[in-house]
């Protein structure tokens, strides 16, 4: 493992065929992917936003449901990566045996691993897309600026899809996912500003919390919702772009230990 972990993952272009191929399956299947994956973030939006809304009041001068509005839209960029890049992944890699039957063809692991991570990242950003544009039909984006939000959520899809892609290169079965969002899913969730801001936590957890890449993908995506300005955009991207080329690196690794005999 220790060989495979030192030479660094040497993709190529060809990895976009497993894009292609991916994304041709999706579009047989697009109605339901979408209502399931845009479905939860857009309840979790009306049901929090209007309902606690009530009670809260604002928060760092914007309303409830506006401040709710770019975490939903944060957490659906990552659940969306994470659920594609697990459990679609794993069974192509596992039960229809679809990984095998593209390194028959003159391709190698680094190049599908790379595939799955970016249309894994392709589909965190079609749903939160949408979640955007139901934020701006309710009149919960300040401005045109929102656009820039697009890239950065493209990127927090490759981040979060490379780190669930190490757990499906690890895992025995579906059952072992079930670790991964209790122990990881669900407290990044809970601790990266998505529902209330980091200040109202304990110091030692809000300064945990500067260590999970959702939370800098809320830093960077908030402040160009609601026409705020971003504190430190350099660093919040690096730490996105170090989950997500880490995350990369030992997943390939893996990978090709799994899959080279």
């Amino acid at each position: 493992m220790i060989e495979h972990l030192r030479q660094a993952p040497i993709p190529s272009l060809r990895f976009a065929a497993v894009w292609l191929r991916n994304l041709k399956v999706w579009r047989k299947l697009m109605l339901p992917s979408m209502l399931g994956n845009f479905g939860e973030p857009l309840l979790y939006l009306l049901a929090l936003g209007f309902g606690l809304g009530q009670f809260i009041g604002e928060i760092d001068g914007m309303t409830y449901m506006v401040f709710l509005a770019s975490g939903i839209v944060c957490s659906a960029a990552m659940t969306g990566a994470t659920f594609e890049a697990l459990y679609s992944a794993y069974t192509r890699l596992t039960m229809q045996q679809t990984w095998a039957a593209m390194l028959a063809a003159p391709m190698t692991v680094d190049d599908v691993v790379l595939g799955e991570i970016v249309w894994a990242g392709t589909k965190a950003l079609i749903n939160a897309s949408a979640i955007v544009l139901v934020a701006a039909l309710l009149g919960l984006v300040a401005g045109p600026e929102a656009i820039l939000v697009l890239p950065v959520i493209a990127l927090a899809g490759l981040c979060f899809a490379s780190i669930a892609m190490v757990v499906t290169a690890l895992s025995p079965s579906y059952d072992f996912f079930l670790y991964y969002f209790t122990l990881v899913m669900t407290p990044m969730l809970l601790l990266s500003g998505v529902f209330f801001p980091l200040s109202g936590l304990p110091d030692a957890i809000a300064l945990g919390a500067q260590f999970l890449p959702l939370a800098h993908v809320v830093m960077l995506v908030r402040p160009l919702m609601t026409g705020g300005s971003i504190d430190a955009p350099l660093l919040h991207l690096a730490v996105i772009l170090a989950y997500t080329f880490v995350g990369y690196w030992i997943s390939a690794a893996i990978a090709r230990r799994r899959l080279i005999r």
